[in-house]
């Protein structure tokens, strides 16, 4: 199989290992020509000058990692080239634009990049409540605690913590209980650096959101966990509960004198904490490539989660309740950080 990869930073460059780890034959390009040429050099890969050429290059599908801003136009070129696509979430900066999209894209071969639903534990998760062993769903506890804020400059970019950290809680959400979120009410604070009170945006959030069927998801957030990455989720019922996340490298630590869990070494990246996740997502997209089975995560999908960013952060910002379907009818967004 031949696949296409544009956007050779942080996350391009690790998909270009795992890609070639499942023995596909690259073609890449990127704005940085350093940057392609160290992927050439190590992985055999065959370059491209630009996106463009590397659609016309004879592929069987087509991996972009580049900057949120540029998701939208690569994926409707790929569509509109008769490619499957992988994207890392998200669509595009906001839910309209995301939607926007959808509306040239529904029924094309398209997956987003929320790793998360191919995490072994939150897979196994999503079991627990469709086979209905935890009983009446009642809690939802959903954490993303990331050790150290990233650069300024891309959190000036990023559209704040509930669309480009939080998202990932709300599409797990959404994954595991098979619900649709109707509600929610955020909060946050800017403890920490100047940027984000400067960017209106905050350092430490935490949403409420509830589900059609009441069920109640709680969402953790911060940008300073000093720990480490911390990722976890727990499930509650009237008959069990489960999580996922309570392991060894877990980034927490117990104060119980006789405890000796966690023994690990924390986690403090997320490409550390999901590598697998990383793998088998991609895994995925390749088998869909070839025809195999649907999209795993679907334009919709993350549409629908960027409603819940988009939610919350006007939440966030107007300290109330915001019901889903209100943004529906809202043109344009009204809080960009």
């Amino acid at each position: 199989m031949r696949v296409g990869l544009i956007g050779l930073g942080r996350i391009g460059v690790f998909h270009a290992a795992t890609l070639h780890a499942l023995g596909l034959d690259l073609v890449v390009t990127d704005v940085r020509t350093d940057a392609v040429d160290r992927i050439v050099t190590e992985f055999g890969a065959e370059p491209a000058k630009d996106p463009a050429t590397l659609l016309a290059a004879g592929l069987d599908g087509v991996v972009v990692a580049t900057n949120t801003d540029s998701h939208p136009q690569l994926i409707l070129a790929a569509v509109e080239a008769g490619l499957p696509v992988f994207c890392e979430k998200p669509v595009a900066r906001g839910a309209e634009e995301a939607a926007e999209v959808l509306r040239h894209c529904a029924t094309a071969d398209v997956q987003i990049g929320y790793n998360r639903r191919f995490d072994p534990a939150i897979q196994a998760a999503r079991a627990a409540v469709r086979s209905g062993e935890l009983g009446t769903l009642h809690t939802v506890r959903s954490t993303t605690l990331d050790p150290a804020p990233p650069p300024d400059d891309y959190l000036r970019g990023s559209g704040g913590i509930f669309r480009d950290c939080a998202v990932h809680d709300f599409d797990t959400i959404r994954y595991v209980t098979g619900r649709e979120v109707v509600e929610v009410y955020a909060t946050g604070s800017t403890r920490g650096a100047p940027v984000f009170a400067e960017i209106g945006d905050a350092s430490t959030a935490s949403a409420i959101l509830t589900l059609d069927d009441g069920t109640l998801a709680v969402v953790s957030n911060t940008r300073y966990n000093g720990r480490g990455h911390d990722v976890r989720l727990e499930l509650h019922g009237s008959r069990d509960s489960v999580a996922a996340g309570w392991e060894n490298r877990l980034p927490l630590r117990s104060l119980e004198p006789d405890a000796t869990f966690p023994a690990g070494r924390p986690y403090d990246f997320f490409l550390d904490r999901f590598a697998t996740a990383y793998r088998r997502e991609l895994s995925a997209f390749t088998r869909m490539a070839a025809g195999l089975c649907e999209s795993p995560c679907t334009v919709a999908d993350a549409v629908e989660a960027g409603w819940i960013a988009e939610a919350c952060t006007i939440s966030f910002h107007e300290r109330r309740p915001v019901m889903l379907n209100e943004l529906r009818t809202r043109p344009g967004a009204r809080y960009a950080a």
